[in-house]
């Protein structure tokens, strides 16, 4: 049975036993205290069957809702992950663009500051020192003068 259905039949049954207390009442003693217990239980009993479907609905209604928060707090969570990744990454890129200038700043106070003469105090000093390396030394040609080899 459906509760709509099992709500009505308590309902009927309800009435009926009011409805034939009440008759009897004028023909018999009837102790009131007993009818109103019997009637006490039998609307507790209608609400029983009336709340309980309520309720789970109530219940799922919550549970829904509490899902939905947390989904939103997920999201949320995400969101602010992102931007902490997205703010990390500027931070790295400017960080490697300022090593890279500084480099290049290197780099030019070396250019400027390499001649020949040094180029060639460089050649002599690896001579003397016995390395197994092979110094080229670049002339007008491109061409090597000499290979040192230890």
């Amino acid at each position: 049975m459906s509760t709509g259905i099992l709500e009505r039949v308590v309902l009927s049954l309800l009435l009926s036993y009011i409805y034939i207390v009440w008759r009897f009442s004028f023909v018999m003693r009837i102790d009131w205290l007993a009818i109103a217990g019997g009637v006490i239980v039998l609307i507790l009993f209608a609400g029983l069957l009336w709340g309980l479907p309520n309720y789970k609905v109530y219940a799922r209604e919550l549970n829904g809702k509490a899902q939905l928060r947390e989904a939103e707090w997920n999201k949320q969570i995400a969101i602010e992950e992102a931007a902490a990744l997205k703010e990390s990454a500027k931070l790295i890129s400017e960080a490697e663009v300022i090593r890279a200038q500084g480099i290049a700043d290197a780099n030019e106070i070396i250019a400027g500051s390499i001649t020949d003469e040094y180029i060639r105090y460089k050649f002599v000093e690896g001579l003397n020192d016995g390395n197994t390396e092979v110094i080229y030394v670049p002339t007008e040609a491109n061409l090597p003068i000499l290979e040192a080899r230890g």
